[in-house]
C-alpha cells in the first residue's frame, strides 16, 4: 500500500491528480494506505497512534502465526480516515452511499416502529428502543462498535459503497467548525449548520452549559437539507420538538434536521484531552470513567468531558437527543472517533487490553450483541473488543 501525503494547496483536488505520489517510510506503512492532508498538522494523539502501529504490526505477526487472527490482517484491513483527509470522490461516494441508505425500504418490525421508513430509519429506531443495553457499562463500547460496523456494512452490502465509515478528529472543529470540510454546506459536506434559532441559547450539561453557536434551527444547506428525521423524539435537548404519535416514540414524526454545529462543544473533547485519555488510563475501568465523566476541574471553562463533547459539536434534533442520536449522520462520525480512541489504548498493550472488560458493572462475560433487524449475527460482546479479527474477521479496521 502506499501513503498519500496531502499539501493544503491539494485540498480539494480529485483524487485523480494526487496519482504517483511516493510511498512514505516502510514497515506497517508498506501494509496500510494513509492519506493526509497537510492541512491539518499531525496532533499528539495523530502522532501516538502512527508511533502505536508498530505495536499493531507486531500484535498482527503474533496472532498470525498463532492461527487467532481469522483472517484478518494489515493489508485486508479497512481503513478508517478522517473526513478531511478523504479525497472529494471519497466524499461523494460516502455522501450517496448515506442517501442511498435514507430511500431504501425500512426493514424494522411495522407494528413497532411505523414511522420507519428507510433502512437508514432503522438504525435511530433500533437506538430509541435498546438505549438502555447499548449505553450500559459492559456494552457502550463494543455494542456501539458493532452498531457501527453494521451501518457501515449496510453502506457497503446495500448502497455500494466501496469505502469505510469516516470518523472525526474533534481537535479539528475547535475554530470555525461551520468552514471546515464536515460542516461547510457544500455539495461534498455531510451537511451546514442549522439556521438561526435566537431562542435556542444553549444546552445545559451536568458540568455548565455548552452555549449556542449561533445555530439552533433546520439545516439549509448541504447533500441531507431536505432530509427528515421521522421516529423519536426520546429526550429531546432542543424545545418545540414536534412530539410523536406514539408513546414509544416509535410513530410515523417528520420534522427537519436541526443543528447548532459548536466549537464550545469541541474544545471540551482537544486532542491534548484525547492523548491525556490514553496514556493516563492505567485500565478499562479509568478509560471509561475519564471518557464519560466531565472532569472535576471548575476553572475549565470547556469541562464538558469527552462523550459529551463529542455529540454536541453538532446537537440538535434528533442527533441531540440521546435516544436517537443516529438521526444525524454525524452521530456515527463521532462513534467512529471513539471507537478509535477506545483502539489506540488497547493497542498500547494489547494481549491485556483488548479483552478488558469494565467491571463497574459487574461481570459481562454472558452478555450477547444482538441488533434485531439490523444485523443478523448474535454474539458473546467480547468478540467485539477486537477490531482485527474478532467475531471471526467480522471486525477487521485499523484507524488512520
Amino acid at each position: 500500500m502506499r501513503s498519500i501525503i496531502w499539501s493544503a494547496s491539494v485540498l480539494l483536488l480529485p483524487s485523480a491528480a494526487l496519482a504517483g505520489v511516493v510511498a512514505v517510510g516502510g514497515d506497517w506503512r508498506s501494509k496500510v494506505n494513509v492519506q493526509r492532508n497537510g492541512f491539518y498538522p499531525l496532533d499528539v494523539v495523530d502522532q501516538l497512534e502512527e508511533a502505536t502501529m508498530t505495536k499493531v504490526d507486531e500484535y498482527m505477526t503474533k496472532k498470525i502465526a498463532a492461527g487467532k487472527n481469522n483472517g484478518c490482517t494489515l493489508e485486508k484491513a479497512g481503513v478508517r480516515r478522517e473526513w478531511g483527509d478523504m479525497t472529494i470522490e471519497q466524499r461523494s461516494d460516502f455522501i450517496n452511499a448515506t442517501l442511498c441508505l435514507m430511500k431504501a425500504p425500512s426493514k424494522a418490525p411495522k407494528d413497532q416502529f411505523p414511522g420507519a421508513r428507510s433502512r437508514y430509519d432503522d438504525f435511530m429506531a433500533y437506538h430509541l428502543t435498546n438505549a438502555g443495553t447499548l449505553h450500559d457499562t459492559i456494552g457502550l463500547f463494543p455494542a456501539h462498535k458493532y452498531f457501527l460496523l453494521a451501518y457501515e456494512n449496510a453502506l457497503r452490502n446495500e448502497c455500494g459503497y466501496k469505502g469505510y465509515h469516516p470518523y472525526m478528529n474533534y481537535d479539528r472543529y475547535t475554530k470555525d467548525p461551520t468552514k471546515s470540510a464536515l460542516f461547510n454546506g457544500n455539495a461534498t459536506s455531510m451537511g451546514g449548520n442549522g439556521a438561526p434559532d435566537p431562542k435556542y441559547t444553549g444546552l445545559r450539561t451536568s458540568a455548565g452549559t455548552i452555549k449556542s453557536a449561533g445555530g439552533g434551527g433546520c439545516v439549509t444547506e448541504g447533500p441531507f437539507k431536505d432530509y427528515m428525521a421521522t421516529v423519536g423524539p426520546g429526550s429531546p435537548v432542543m424545545e418545540n420538538v414536534p412530539k410523536n404519535p406514539l408513546s414509544s416514540g416509535g410513530g410515523y414524526n417528520p420534522r427537519c434536521m436541526r443543528r447548532d454545529v459548536n466549537a464550545n462543544a469541541a474544545l471540551g473533547a482537544t486532542a491534548d484531552r484525547s492523548y491525556n485519555l490514553i496514556t493516563k488510563s492505567k485500565d478499562i475501568n479509568s478509560f471509561y470513567n475519564t471518557l464519560l465523566t466531565p472532569p472535576q476541574n471548575r476553572t475549565d471553562p470547556y469541562n464538558w468531558g469527552i462523550h459529551t463533547s463529542g455529540h454536541y459539536i453538532a446537537g440538535g434534533d434528533p442527533g441531540g437527543d440521546p435516544m436517537v442520536s443516529p438521526g444525524d449522520p454525524i452521530f456515527y462520525f463521532h462513534h467512529a472517533m471513539l471507537d478509535r480512541l477506545w483502539w489506540i489504548w488497547q493497542m498500547q498493550d494489547p494481549d491485556t487490553r483488548v479483552n478488558a472488560q469494565v467491571s463497574l458493572g459487574g461481570s459481562g462475560a454472558s452478555r450477547k450483541l444482538d441488533l434485531k433487524w439490523l444485523a443478523t449475527d448474535v454474539f458473546p460482546v467480547l468478540e467485539a473488543h477486537d477490531g482485527l479479527g474478532g467475531h471471526g474477521g467480522a471486525f477487521c479496521h485499523v484507524y488512520v
